[in-house]
Protein backbone atom coordinates (compact mmCIF):
# COMPACT_ATOMS: atom_id res chain seq x y z
CA UNK A 1 0.00 0.00 0.00
CA UNK A 2 1.44 3.32 -0.82
CA UNK A 3 1.94 5.84 1.98
CA UNK A 4 0.13 9.31 0.87
CA UNK A 5 2.79 11.11 -0.37
CA UNK A 6 3.93 8.44 -2.42
CA UNK A 7 0.51 8.82 -4.06
CA UNK A 8 1.00 12.55 -4.24
CA UNK A 9 4.25 12.12 -6.05
CA UNK A 10 2.88 9.71 -8.52
CA UNK A 11 4.64 10.07 -11.94
CA UNK A 12 7.10 12.59 -10.64
CA UNK A 13 11.15 11.54 -10.23
CA UNK A 14 12.60 12.63 -7.17
CA UNK A 15 16.19 13.24 -6.73
CA UNK A 16 17.99 13.75 -3.70
CA UNK A 17 21.66 15.36 -4.61
CA UNK A 18 23.32 14.45 -1.41
CA UNK A 19 26.14 11.85 -0.79
CA UNK A 20 25.03 11.65 2.57
CA UNK A 21 23.69 7.90 4.06
CA UNK A 22 21.83 9.76 6.76
CA UNK A 23 19.98 12.08 4.55
CA UNK A 24 19.26 8.67 1.68
CA UNK A 25 18.22 6.52 5.34
CA UNK A 26 16.07 9.22 6.30
CA UNK A 27 14.45 9.66 2.74
CA UNK A 28 13.71 5.86 2.27
CA UNK A 29 12.33 5.68 5.64
CA UNK A 30 9.16 8.08 4.53
CA UNK A 31 8.11 5.08 1.83
CA UNK A 32 9.88 7.17 -1.12
CA UNK A 33 12.01 5.99 -4.56
CA UNK A 34 14.45 8.49 -4.95
CA UNK A 35 16.90 8.45 -7.77
CA UNK A 36 20.53 10.18 -6.24
CA UNK A 37 22.33 13.32 -8.21
CA UNK A 38 24.84 15.16 -8.04
CA UNK A 39 26.25 18.64 -7.28
CA UNK A 40 28.80 20.41 -9.84
CA UNK A 41 31.70 21.65 -7.61
CA UNK A 42 30.90 24.09 -5.53
CA UNK A 43 32.63 25.99 -2.43
CA UNK A 44 29.32 26.25 -0.08
CA UNK A 45 30.95 29.96 0.60
CA UNK A 46 27.96 32.31 1.31
CA UNK A 47 27.62 35.99 1.93
CA UNK A 48 28.98 37.86 5.38
CA UNK A 49 25.93 39.16 5.95
CA UNK A 50 23.83 36.31 6.89
CA UNK A 51 22.85 35.35 10.46
CA UNK A 52 23.68 31.26 11.42
CA UNK A 53 20.18 30.40 10.83
CA UNK A 54 19.96 31.85 7.45
CA UNK A 55 23.59 29.80 5.78
CA UNK A 56 21.89 26.51 5.10
CA UNK A 57 18.36 27.21 3.35
CA UNK A 58 20.79 30.10 1.41
CA UNK A 59 23.53 27.14 0.72
CA UNK A 60 21.04 24.55 0.02
CA UNK A 61 19.41 26.42 -2.69
CA UNK A 62 23.32 27.49 -4.34
CA UNK A 63 23.34 23.70 -4.60
CA UNK A 64 20.57 23.14 -6.26
CA UNK A 65 21.03 25.34 -9.07
CA UNK A 66 25.10 24.20 -9.22
CA UNK A 67 22.91 20.47 -9.58
CA UNK A 68 24.63 18.60 -12.51
CA UNK A 69 22.15 17.84 -14.63
CA UNK A 70 18.64 18.94 -16.55
CA UNK A 71 15.93 19.04 -14.57
CA UNK A 72 12.57 17.62 -16.74
CA UNK A 73 9.43 18.40 -16.11
CA UNK A 74 8.15 15.85 -13.64
CA UNK A 75 11.62 15.98 -11.75
CA UNK A 76 11.62 17.07 -8.34
CA UNK A 77 15.34 18.14 -6.79
CA UNK A 78 16.33 17.91 -2.82
CA UNK A 79 18.96 19.70 -1.71
CA UNK A 80 19.79 19.98 2.15
CA UNK A 81 22.98 21.84 4.08
CA UNK A 82 23.26 21.35 7.98
CA UNK A 83 26.23 23.46 9.71
CA UNK A 84 26.74 23.73 13.39
CA UNK A 85 26.64 27.18 15.27
CA UNK A 86 28.20 28.18 19.07
CA UNK A 87 28.74 31.79 20.62
CA UNK A 88 28.66 33.40 17.10
CA UNK A 89 31.28 30.61 15.51
CA UNK A 90 30.26 28.36 12.40
CA UNK A 91 31.87 25.04 13.36
CA UNK A 92 32.63 23.20 9.68
CA UNK A 93 33.72 19.83 9.06
CA UNK A 94 37.46 19.44 10.71
CA UNK A 95 40.05 18.54 8.75
CA UNK A 96 42.10 16.52 11.13
CA UNK A 97 41.91 15.07 14.23
CA UNK A 98 43.72 18.64 16.28
CA UNK A 99 40.50 20.45 14.77
CA UNK A 100 37.91 17.49 15.73
CA UNK A 101 39.32 18.32 19.41
CA UNK A 102 39.05 21.68 19.29
CA UNK A 103 35.79 21.44 17.85
CA UNK A 104 34.24 18.95 20.54
CA UNK A 105 36.38 21.11 23.22
CA UNK A 106 34.10 24.21 22.28
CA UNK A 107 30.70 22.43 22.20
CA UNK A 108 31.78 20.47 25.83
CA UNK A 109 28.97 21.46 28.86
CA UNK A 110 27.61 23.98 26.27
CA UNK A 111 23.92 24.32 24.27
CA UNK A 112 24.64 25.00 20.49
CA UNK A 113 22.81 24.87 17.66
CA UNK A 114 22.33 23.03 14.67
CA UNK A 115 20.36 24.34 12.03
CA UNK A 116 19.70 22.43 8.38
CA UNK A 117 17.97 23.97 5.21
CA UNK A 118 16.37 21.95 2.80
CA UNK A 119 15.64 23.33 -0.97
CA UNK A 120 12.91 21.40 -3.04
CA UNK A 121 13.19 22.46 -6.89
CA UNK A 122 11.42 21.85 -9.64
CA UNK A 123 11.09 23.25 -13.67
CA UNK A 124 7.99 25.18 -11.62
CA UNK A 125 8.92 26.39 -8.57
CA UNK A 126 11.59 26.21 -5.98
CA UNK A 127 10.95 26.59 -1.90
CA UNK A 128 13.20 26.76 0.83
CA UNK A 129 13.02 25.59 4.69
CA UNK A 130 15.08 25.79 7.11
CA UNK A 131 14.89 23.87 10.60
CA UNK A 132 17.05 24.73 14.10
CA UNK A 133 17.27 22.61 16.77
CA UNK A 134 19.03 23.21 20.37
CA UNK A 135 21.58 20.08 21.35
CA UNK A 136 23.62 20.56 24.64
CA UNK A 137 26.40 18.34 25.48
CA UNK A 138 27.04 16.97 28.73
CA UNK A 139 31.23 17.48 30.10
CA UNK A 140 33.37 15.82 27.52
CA UNK A 141 36.36 13.99 29.06
CA UNK A 142 39.28 13.89 26.96
CA UNK A 143 39.35 10.64 27.01
CA UNK A 144 35.58 10.61 25.63
CA UNK A 145 36.79 12.73 22.69
CA UNK A 146 39.96 10.72 21.83
CA UNK A 147 38.40 7.54 21.92
CA UNK A 148 35.06 9.05 19.37
CA UNK A 149 37.11 10.57 17.16
CA UNK A 150 39.87 7.62 16.99
CA UNK A 151 36.98 4.81 16.46
CA UNK A 152 34.08 7.00 14.28
CA UNK A 153 36.46 9.63 12.55
CA UNK A 154 33.65 12.01 12.44
CA UNK A 155 36.09 14.78 9.27
CA UNK A 156 32.54 14.67 7.24
CA UNK A 157 29.96 15.80 9.51
CA UNK A 158 29.74 19.36 10.54
CA UNK A 159 31.03 20.11 14.22
CA UNK A 160 32.72 17.07 14.57
CA UNK A 161 29.80 14.71 15.43
CA UNK A 162 26.74 12.71 14.61
CA UNK A 163 24.12 12.67 17.49
CA UNK A 164 23.69 9.40 16.02
CA UNK A 165 26.82 7.60 17.20
CA UNK A 166 28.59 6.62 20.50
CA UNK A 167 29.07 10.32 21.62
CA UNK A 168 25.58 11.57 20.67
CA UNK A 169 24.13 8.19 22.93
CA UNK A 170 26.42 8.56 25.49
CA UNK A 171 26.94 12.15 26.10
CA UNK A 172 24.09 14.23 24.61
CA UNK A 173 22.72 15.94 27.98
CA UNK A 174 19.30 17.35 25.67
CA UNK A 175 17.54 18.75 22.67
CA UNK A 176 15.11 20.60 21.73
CA UNK A 177 13.90 20.49 18.31
CA UNK A 178 13.98 17.42 15.68
CA UNK A 179 16.43 14.81 15.93
CA UNK A 180 16.11 14.27 12.64
CA UNK A 181 17.24 18.17 11.75
CA UNK A 182 20.42 17.37 13.67
CA UNK A 183 21.29 14.43 11.57
CA UNK A 184 20.21 16.56 8.42
CA UNK A 185 17.21 15.64 7.22
CA UNK A 186 14.19 17.31 8.71
CA UNK A 187 11.96 14.59 7.62
CA UNK A 188 9.01 16.68 9.01
CA UNK A 189 9.31 19.83 7.19
CA UNK A 190 10.21 17.78 4.47
CA UNK A 191 7.19 15.74 4.00
CA UNK A 192 4.91 18.78 4.66
CA UNK A 193 6.18 20.50 2.27
CA UNK A 194 6.21 17.50 -1.07
CA UNK A 195 2.83 17.29 0.25
CA UNK A 196 2.14 20.46 -1.15
CA UNK A 197 4.49 20.39 -4.32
Amino acid sequence: MQSPLSKRLEGRRLILASGSPRRQQLLGELGLEFTLGQIKDYDETYPANLTYDQIPAYIAEQKSIHYKGKLKPNDILITSDTIVAIDGDILGKPKDKSEAIIMLRELSGKTHHVVTGLCIRSTRKTVTISDTCEVTFDILSDEDIEYYIDNFKPYDKAGGYAIQEWIGLSNIKSITGSVYTVIGLPVQKLYKALMKF
